[in-house]
């Protein structure tokens, strides 16, 4: 087997790439969620060693040096700002409410 080659395809440089405003480097995108505009920043979780961090999608514990999302509202503060892993903003349109059940809870 041969080894993987992290190369674009089709002979495009990565400055002639199209830019979606977004990268795994920090910069920031807007979304709606609750009816308001959302910031929100991939963070890479090494530059925050020894954080730990609770995504409110599904109340489980970000490890510190985890990548995960830094969301808050367009007109928000600092102490606005929320961690989430990225699976959890990605489906958090399709989450119910914030039923808490225990491991032995029946689902419905």
């Amino acid at each position: 087997m041969s080894p993987r080659h992290n190369r674009p395809r089709g002979g495009e440089t990565p400055d002639e790439r199209p830019s979606t405003g977004l990268d795994r480097y920090g910069l920031e995108r807007t979304e709606e969620y609750q009816g308001e505009e959302w910031k929100v920043r991939h963070v890479a979780g090494a530059s925050a060693a020894g954080k730990r961090y609770r995504c409110p999608g599904c109340d489980q514990e970000i490890p510190s040096g985890t990548p995960h999302l830094v969301a808050w509202p367009e007109y928000g503060g600092v102490d606005d700002r929320r961690h989430w892993h990225k699976a959890c903003w990605n489906a958090k349109d399709r989450r119910t409410s914030k039923v808490q059940r225990s491991r032995n809870a029946p689902r419905y």
